[in-house]
């Protein structure tokens, strides 16, 4: 389980509107506002350059965070949206939204595959091909796993791994309501490129029977 929730510093904002953001924009802040959880909305600004950084480090979206304000209780926060200038790709705008630590909420999860060198299909030569490196998973905001993992020390060349077959951690469920792949053990690429020109011999070689028979078919006529 994860644990530490990284911190997201803010700061309020002084009065709304399109001129009020462009204000906070000029200053170096993105402006935003933070909602939900049983309180009123919340106009916030973000530090420009530590938003952008967090922004570049990825999984913005997918992280829960513990929302610093002076003068408010920390709370945790998911990022809902994040607007950005069409032309630039800035962000402009942030919507984050209030959790308590029993809320349900969907986040993308890592997968980390465990037991791959050393498999059996790694031993004749198999590559372990990643369908999902990551999982989206409906989770109790207080109790968000770090990551979830799937064993292939057992994998063969051409067995695959779905999401059926990994012990999610308690209280998580995927959002996808189906199984699915998350990973296969794929024969090397010589082994494969030699099983398609072996499987085109046999076509032509059956080509070629069937054409002669025919052949010798219509000369009996």
């Amino acid at each position: 389980m994860a644990n530490e929730i990284p911190d997201l510093v803010a700061h309020a904002r002084t009065g709304t509107g399109k001129g009020a953001a462009r204000q906070s924009r000029r200053n170096g802040m993105v402006p935003g506002v933070v909602y939900g959880g049983g309180a009123d909305p919340v106009a916030i600004e973000l530090p420009f350059n530590e938003l952008l950084a967090k922004l570049h480090a990825g999984r913005f979206r997918a992280t829960l965070w513990n929302l610093k304000l002076e003068g408010h209780d920390d709370v945790r926060v998911i990022a809902r949206d994040v607007q950005r200038d069409k032309v630039k790709d800035l962000p402009t705008h942030v919507d984050l939204m209030r959790l308590r630590r029993t809320s349900k909420v969907n986040l993308f999860i890592p997968v980390v595959y465990e037991g791959v060198e050393g498999s059996p299909g790694d031993k004749k030569g198999g590559v372990l091909t990643i369908v999902r490196p990551e999982v989206e998973l409906r989770v109790t905001a207080g109790d968000i796993p770090e990551s979830i993992t799937v064993d292939c020390s057992k994998m063969e060349i051409g067995d695959t791994v779905t999401i059926s077959d990994v012990t999610l951690p308690e209280g998580s469920r995927p959002t996808i309501d189906r199984d699915f792949v998350l990973a296969n053990m794929q024969a090397p690429s010589g082994l494969a490129s030699q099983k398609d020109e072996d499987e085109d011999e046999v076509v032509e070689t059956e080509v070629i029977n069937q054409t002669a028979d025919t052949v010798e078919g219509e000369d009996k006529e």
